[in-house]
C-alpha cells in the first residue's frame, strides 16, 4: 500500500512541477516579447525591466525545481526551451545596448520568440506523456498494484 501511495504522491509532485514550469516559461516568453517591443520603440522603463527580470527569475526557479523532479524526456525539452529563451534574452539585451550582432535584429528576435510553437508543443507533449495524459502515453502512469 505504501508503494502505491508514494507513486501517487510522486505523480502529483511532477504534475505540479510541470504546471509551474509551463506557467513560468510562458510568462517569461510573454515578458521577453513585451520587453523586446519596448526596446524596439525606444520606450524601456524601469518597470518593464523589473517585469522581465521577475519573470526570468521565476522561470529559472521553475527550471531548478524541474531539474530535481522531471523525467529525462521532460528535462531535455525544458533545457532546449531554456536555451532558446536565454539566447533571445541575450540578443534582446545586445539590441537594447545598440550592439546587435548580424542576424539579431528586432524582426529576427521577434520571429524566434513568436516561432517557438513547435518547441512548446514538444515540451508540453513530453510533460503530458510523463503524466500519462498525452498521446505519446499508453494510458495513465502505473501506480502499483
Amino acid at each position: 500500500m505504501w508503494h502505491r501511495e508514494r507513486q501517487i504522491t510522486d505523480l502529483e509532485q511532477r504534475r505540479q512541477c510541470y504546471v509551474t514550469a509551463n506557467s513560468g516559461y510562458r510568462r517569461y516568453r510573454v515578458e521577453l516579447m513585451n520587453y523586446l517591443w519596448l526596446v524596439h520603440k525606444g520606450e524601456v522603463t524601469p518597470q518593464g525591466r523589473a517585469d522581465l527580470e521577475d519573470a526570468r527569475h521565476a522561470m529559472h526557479a521553475a527550471f531548478a525545481e524541474a531539474q530535481m523532479i522531471a523525467s529525462d524526456p521532460v528535462l531535455a525539452e525544458l533545457d532546449a526551451m531554456t536555451h532558446t529563451l536565454s539566447r533571445a534574452y541575450s540578443r534582446t539585451m545586445r539590441l537594447e545596448e545598440g550592439n546587435p550582432r548580424p542576424g539579431q535584429s528586432f524582426e529576427e528576435i521577434h520571429a524566434v520568440l513568436a516561432g517557438v510553437g513547435d518547441q512548446w508543443q514538444a515540451m508540453r507533449g513530453a510533460m503530458r506523456a510523463d503524466l500519462g495524459v498525452g498521446p505519446a502515453s499508453d494510458g495513465p502512469p502505473a501506480v502499483g498494484p
